[in-house]
């Protein structure tokens, strides 16, 4: 299971943090963590990953301003957002899968940077 939070309102420019918490049997079995994004019509991309060995992946549009961590102890998933713009604006989705595939998804938290 998977728990998102820290959406809210940012100013453009402004910078924000994102947090998801994993529980349940299924999280120590975790290899990959990341978040998605979703505005209304279109799909869902990916912002950003980070693998239990430490590589991280980031989306062209977000490289150099957002930051993927995770604490393994406290099976906690972090997104640090800096310079945001208005086309940051979305609802955000934390994902997490296992070797074997299995996907798992939080429930969205909308972040919404105004200009």
């Amino acid at each position: 299971q998977l728990q998102a939070s820290g959406g809210g309102l940012v100013q453009a420019g402004g910078s924000h943090t994102l947090s998801c918490a994993a529980s349940g049997d299924d999280s120590s079995r975790i290899s990959t963590m990341g978040w998605y994004r979703q505005t209304p019509g279109k799909q869902r991309e990916l912002v950003a990953t980070r693998l239990n060995s430490g590589t991280t992946d980031y989306a062209h549009s977000v490289a150099g301003r957002f930051t993927i961590s995770r604490d393994l102890a406290k099976k906690m998933l972090h997104l640090q957002m800096n310079s945001l713009t208005p086309e940051d604006t979305a609802v955000y989705y934390c994902n997490a899968h296992t070797p074997s595939g299995t996907h798992y998804w939080g429930q969205g938290t909308l972040v919404t940077v105004s200009s």
